[in-house]
């Protein structure tokens, strides 16, 4: 577990659990876009610096890892995303349910499961 040690740069659990919990329901979103559901982990890893791991689970599956991009803890932005992974492809419709489980750098977990209504983006 890393040190819980508010920097007021939300770069550990204690800073960003509390926004996390409060914005569960942003946590995933699903996209129809060119033929195929897009789902969306951006909210999540804009927060990622408090984070150890995203692991994510389609339609009852396996949880998989998630790939984070590094914190950048050594600029004025170190949630910004410059690169990585925001989305996966999916077949049109093909997408059901979304089950998120997120490590936090203290080391504790949440989870959820989002139904595609639920998360589908107009």
């Amino acid at each position: 577990a890393e040190p819980q040690v508010a920097t007021g740069r939300f770069l550990t659990a204690l800073e960003v659990k509390p926004i996390l919990t409060a914005t569960r329901n942003s946590w995933v979103a699903v996209r129809e876009f060119n033929g195929q559901d897009l789902v969306y982990m951006t909210h999540l890893l804009s927060w990622r610096c408090g984070l150890v791991a995203i692991h994510v689970g389609l339609n009852g599956g396996a949880l998989e890892p998630w790939p984070m991009p590094e914190c950048l803890e050594d600029t004025a932005t170190p949630n910004a995303l410059r690169d990585g992974v925001i989305y996966t492809s999916h077949p049109l419709g093909s997408v059901e349910t979304v089950t998120v489980e997120i490590v936090y750098d203290d080391l504790t977990t949440d989870r959820a499961t989002f139904n595609r209504l639920g998360v589908l983006l107009p």
